[in-house]
């Protein structure tokens, strides 16, 4: 069936409602518009499900969440799961609410009982109530930090992580294997109830969130000494982490936390930003000012689902606000707890950090430097999940920290996805430390690059979107993959892995291997002194993703090797 013909079955077939017909007979004679919605079906994938809000195959609605959970709960059913429940939550997104309560509802119909969070709440805290509840699964309605008319759909399993292989596949499995909506169950709420399926969860799950990020503090006395005198700017960006983070500070000690006004309560529209996204500087532009009238020494923002943040700090010399990347927070959180942790005697013996292949290698120099064993996994949360569950399960490593670039860590395994409200804390709570020592968190950052060297790193993302753009992704990637690169920019490739081949090549040998990684579609080169570059597309957005890091010999060489390596990347993947 093609796109025109899938498009007239949405408008006249029985099963689907009026209003569905209604907005899709608006777009009758748009082409563009129809293709785009109809081209294929919007796959649930290993991310689960994200796409722009709206009817049809491509689209995020009713009917794609339907389906999704009803193969879901097809797959509980067939583990023989279901008595255990499902944890459910949502952020503010548009339909979020409303998609929430509809998959409950489905897996209810199944006979499969849910934990619904009252109202919205972080994706770390999701994590948490699927392992606190001993739940079977977790479902988060999201789509991060994708702007307005994206939403989204996650799934957990029992460990509070995000599914991986072989259970994703296996689920895309049951998911693909409805081929009709009349396939999806259904049940009302106040049958649900009567049944004991349907449960509403909120408070209870809160405190226990909170009291165990609070025992996660290293310096509580020190917080609440300085935690009178810090001053900090917080935003949610409209999204679900002051849901909590409010809370959490204020019970630590933390007297002078001043929450952006504009941008404190949820709104799907997300009316003050172009982009939910800290890793955007103009989401911060709010924040930033704030921070200027009232002094502060930091500025945090989470995205709306509260699993990102990202900062800000004052230069002490210069008085101005310094930005930091996903890898400069995550480290600087990093040393500070493993530092602390080794002196108090609290650092494991056969301890890990967890850190993934596009993330700075400013993590392996820290691990080095502490005695711990310094694991990289592919891109995705969920990986680093999969070898915390590993080492649990062996009992032979102890987990430290975990972090990606994309402005995500976690310091405890209380949750197995990475928590934004714990880095508030954990940032708050070196700022505390930092402040006690006479020390901005500005100063700290470059003192952890005059201690290790000066790692730099940054992205590029080609968005190419729909149809075409998807073919030329496509193209970009297989051209890349099939030619030998030995030089970027000033930089001789010393190895080249193809991680969806499990291959690697020595650039300069000749000699082959495997790149022994779960098989994904990214391309890697390890180039020399200590640089390296990655190509991969996005498995949630139409977009190809280039990454690149340099170790310099001081701050401004560093940043003229980053400069002159992106645009050899950027050029190499654009012509390819």
């Amino acid at each position: 069936m093609n796109y025109l013909e899938e498009y007239e079955k949405w408008c006249t077939d029985p099963a689907f409602d009026e209003e569905t017909k209604k907005e899709l007979l608006e777009i009758r004679g748009n082409n563009e518009e129809i293709e785009d919605r109809f081209y294929k079906e919007l796959e649930f994938g290993t991310a689960g499900l994200r796409g722009v809000i709206g009817m049809g195959t491509n689209r995020m609605n009713k009917y794609t969440v339907g389906k999704a959970t009803q193969g879901l709960a097809n797959y509980i059913l067939e583990q023989g799961t279901q008595d255990k429940g499902v944890a459910i939550s949502y952020d503010s997104r548009k339909m979020s609410d409303e998609f929430s309560l509809q998959t409950a509802l489905i897996l209810n119909a199944n006979g499969i009982k849910t934990y619904l969070f009252e109202k919205l709440r972080p994706v770390p805290e999701l994590s948490f109530a699927v392992r606190e509840l001993n739940c079977t699964a977790g479902i988060m309605i999201t789509a991060s930090h994708n702007p307005p008319k994206y939403n989204g759909y996650k799934v957990y399993w029992d460990d509070g992580s995000q599914i991986v292989e072989p259970r994703d596949k296996e689920i895309i499995e049951k998911v693909r294997e409805i081929r009709d909506f009349k396939e999806i169950k259904t049940i009302s709420k106040e049958e649900a109830i009567r049944k004991g399926l349907f449960n509403i969860i909120g408070k209870e799950i809160d405190d226990k969130y909170i009291d165990t990020l609070k025992k996660l503090v290293l310096n509580p006395e020190i917080v609440k000494k300085e935690g009178k005198k810090l001053k900090i700017v917080y935003t949610p960006l409209h999204g679900t982490g002051n849901t909590v983070a409010s809370r959490l500070l204020k019970e630590l000690g933390f007297e002078n936390v001043y929450v952006v006004p504009e941008q404190e309560k949820p709104d799907g529209n997300f009316p003050t930003v172009d982009y939910p996204n800290p890793e955007d500087k103009k989401a911060f532009k709010l924040a930033l000012e704030l921070a200027k009238k009232v002094d502060a020494d930091v500025v945090l923002a989470t995205d709306p689902d509260a699993d990102r943040l990202g900062i800000y700090a004052k230069d002490s010399k210069t008085g101005e606000y310094m930005t930091y990347t996903g890898n400069m927070s995550a480290l600087l959180i990093a040393e500070y707890r493993i530092s602390q942790m080794k002196e108090q005697g609290l650092l494991p013996k056969n301890g890990m950090l967890i850190t993934t292949i596009v993330s700075s290698d400013l993590a392996k120099a820290i691990a080095t430097n502490y005695g711990l064993e310094c694991i990289e996994v592919l891109t995705g949360f969920k990986n680093i999940g999969a070898v915390i569950k590993k080492a649990e399960e062996n009992k032979d490593k102890t987990y430290v920290f975990g972090f990606e670039e994309s402005y995500g860590c976690l310091i405890g395994d209380y949750a197995r996805d990475k928590d934004g409200i714990s880095a508030v804390m954990s940032l708050c709570e070196a700022a505390a430390y930092y402040k006690s020592k006479g020390m901005t968190l500005w100063d700290q950052m470059l003192k952890i690059y005059e201690k290790y060297g000066y790692y730099k790193e940054d992205q590029i993302s080609i968005v190419l979107e729909g149809a075409d753009g998807a073919e030329e992704i496509k193209s970009m990637m297989t051209n890349m993959r099939n030619k030998d690169i030995t030089q970027i920019g000033d930089y001789k490739v010393i190895t080249f892995k193809d991680i969806s081949r499990d291959y690697v090549k020595n650039m300069v040998t000749g000699e082959e291997g495997k790149a022994n990684l779960p098989k994904s579609n990214v391309l890697y080169y390890e180039l020399e002194n200590n640089a390296w570059c990655c190509v991969r597309p996005s498995g949630t957005e139409p977009k190809i993703k280039l990454y690149m890091g340099v170790k310099g010999k001081n701050e401004e060489d560093a940043i003229d090797k980053l400069s002159k390596l992106k645009t050899a990347m950027d050029t190499l993947v654009r012509n390819a």
